[in-house]
């Protein structure tokens, strides 16, 4: 495997030195991308949220700063991204704001009906099968709660599928996809939005009161 593909494919679960570096870019990278995404949520002023997938933290930290009074967890497989993302939330954490936590999202094991807010951001393409890990999302969501996703790909953009084809374990899910297994996972709301000129899309589930 050549060097290139060694660090692409350290966008699944960064490891090592090279993990370190694609972390290291993650927060940037992504942030309007991620900004984009959160700009279609609804009114909230949710009381718990985890993020899921966090990589550097970035987005943990910008939910912190949104919602004052919220508490988040961020929960990522990989050790190399919770070591980054506890020390780019090293504020919220001191504050008693923000739990950085290694987990995984097929197995959550937080309290069942606790969040009011849930995010996904460019993680999903990684999950172990959407309609189980949206499952177990659905089950920590409090009734009436949001679970968010904001993915690069819609899942039918050219660079996306050569990244798929490199990329160990990654599946661009396009909206219809995406739609169907959050549905299948209990759902009843979804509304997706597309970016109007780039392959970037913002879903926002919402679980039944």
């Amino acid at each position: 495997m050549g060097l290139f593909r060694k660090f692409v494919n350290q966008t699944r679960k960064p490891e090592g030195v090279l993990g370190k570096l694609m972390v290291n870019g993650m927060n940037g990278g992504h942030a309007k991308l991620a900004d984009w995404g959160m700009s279609f949520l609804p009114k909230l002023a949710p009381g718990d949220i985890v993020d899921i997938g966090c990589g550097g933290g970035r987005n943990a930290g910008e939910l912190a700063g949104r919602y004052q009074n919220a508490h988040v967890i961020a929960i990522d497989y990989s050790p190399v991204s919770v070591e980054k993302a506890t020390s780019h939330n090293r504020k919220w954490i001191e504050e008693g704001r923000m739990l950085v936590k290694q987990g995984d999202v097929s197995q959550l094991r937080l309290p069942a009906g606790k969040f009011d807010l849930a995010t996904a951001f460019e993680t999903i393409y990684f999950w172990p099968g959407l309609k189980q890990c949206f499952s177990e999302v659905y089950k920590v969501l409090k009734p009436g709660g949001t679970f968010l996703i904001v993915n690069e790909s819609d899942g039918t953009d050219e660079a996306s599928l050569k990244y798929q084809k490199i990329i160990d374990g990654m599946r661009c899910y396009t909206a219809y996809e995406i739609d169907t297994a959050l549905k299948e996972a209990g759902f009843p709301e979804v509304k997706v939005n597309h970016h109007e000129s780039k392959p970037w899309i913002s879903v926002q589930a919402k679980k039944g009161v």
